[in-house]
């Protein structure tokens, strides 16, 4: 039996599992991002030089788990602005 002293205790620690939403305006954001990985790969490149070590380069690609299972950048927009908030998305996203 758990005692009456824990009951607010356990309270707490459920509602710390429960995933905090977020404004719409910064979903869309971070959804906008996610559809843009999904269009493509996306990539960066670094070249540069410091009186430390001297000249310095380098090269960064990354690929989604969307784009590769070949999924709509629309629909990975829309699905990621449901599951934070909750709510079909307040606009569109702008891609590229």
């Amino acid at each position: 039996m758990v005692s009456v002293r824990l009951l607010p205790l356990m309270f707490v620690a459920l509602s710390a599992c429960t995933p905090q939403q977020i404004s719409p305006e910064r979903a869309a954001e971070i959804c906008e991002e996610r559809a843009r990985a999904a269009q493509a790969p996306t990539g960066r490149v670094s070249v540069g030089t410091n009186s430390n070590s001297g000249p310095f380069a380098g090269v960064q690609i990354g690929v989604s788990s969307d784009f590769v299972a070949g999924r709509d950048p629309l629909a990975v927009y829309e699905q990621c602005v449901l599951d934070r908030t909750g709510a079909v998305p307040i606009r569109p996203p702008v891609l590229r």
